[in-house]
């Protein structure tokens, strides 16, 4: 599972990239969200993010300055995502080593590749540096025993992820997990926290809206139809977690979205 930062001022453009991509479809999760270069800089600190997608021109400090504080420092992989005018000024970022450039209006089919490109090379050199690691002789145990206990840890995650993509839309807890896997619910809660940056609960209900937005794009169903599919039995509790997350009701969001998703 991968890390994802999205860093974007314009709060339309940040909430889409949040809500209109599946993100668990390439493996990610965003771990974190900012307005600007500054604060970016301290969400990076603080959740150490695999992949950071910035936008270009932002306020207090801009995406250029964001990635030549941190980049080489915390060594993730980074989009930056501009408009036409700004494209010049964002190849600057080619002596940083970005390689990878997303013009607005952004193209989704055209993100999940660039990702699925990001978290490929990101696994290539994880291996390469297990392959370096495994000859030295002296601390081949302790590594081995490092990377087993990490394997366990991400097991865990893996499995509640694949729980709720497939049972998201029913009555669903963690108090099933733990039962199911003879497990505390605060054992398992923290070693979600741990990996994806939320709380059990927290991302079942993000991936909720998430899948409300899928089923709102396609105009096929009332919203409190929507709510009732995706595990909201309550309809004003749909619409408040709605707009905790995405800032606006769900039928504002579409409208105010500037998004190709083709």
């Amino acid at each position: 599972m991968y890390k994802i930062l999205i860093v974007e001022d314009e709060d339309t453009i940040r909430k889409g990239l949040i809500f209109m991509v599946d993100w668990l479809k390439v493996n990610c999760v965003v771990a974190g969200e900012a307005a600007d270069g500054e604060e970016g800089l301290e969400k990076i600190k603080e959740i150490c993010p695999d992949i950071v997608i910035t936008d270009v021109k932002m306020p207090f400090k801009n995406g250029i300055q964001m990635l030549e504080e941190s980049i080489n420092i915390y060594g993730y992989e980074a989009i930056i995502i501009s408009g036409y005018s700004e494209f010049e000024y964002a190849k600057k970022a080619i002596t940083l080593n970005v390689t990878e450039y997303l013009l607005k209006p952004i193209d989704f089919e055209h993100l999940y590749q660039t990702i699925e490109k990001l978290t490929g090379k990101i696994k290539a050199n994880q291996k390469m540096r297990e392959f370096i690691k495994s000859q030295d002789q002296i601390h081949i145990d302790p590594i081995l025993d490092a990377q087993g206990m990490q394997s366990s840890k991400t097991k865990y995650v893996s499995k509640m992820l694949e729980y709720i993509k497939v049972s998201y839309s029913q009555k669903i807890s963690l108090n099933d997990l733990s039962r199911k896997y003879g497990l505390s619910s605060t054992y398992l809660n923290a070693k979600f926290k741990k990996e994806t940056n939320y709380t059990f609960n927290d991302f079942l209900n993000r991936y909720r809206v998430l899948q409300a937005v899928e089923l709102l794009k396609q105009e096929k169903m009332k919203v409190y139809e929507i709510a009732k599919a995706v595990g909201f039995q309550d309809y004003k509790y749909f619409i408040q977690v709605f707009k905790k997350y995405v800032g606006c009701s769900p039928s504002k969001f579409l409208s105010t979205c500037v998004y190709s998703h083709e």
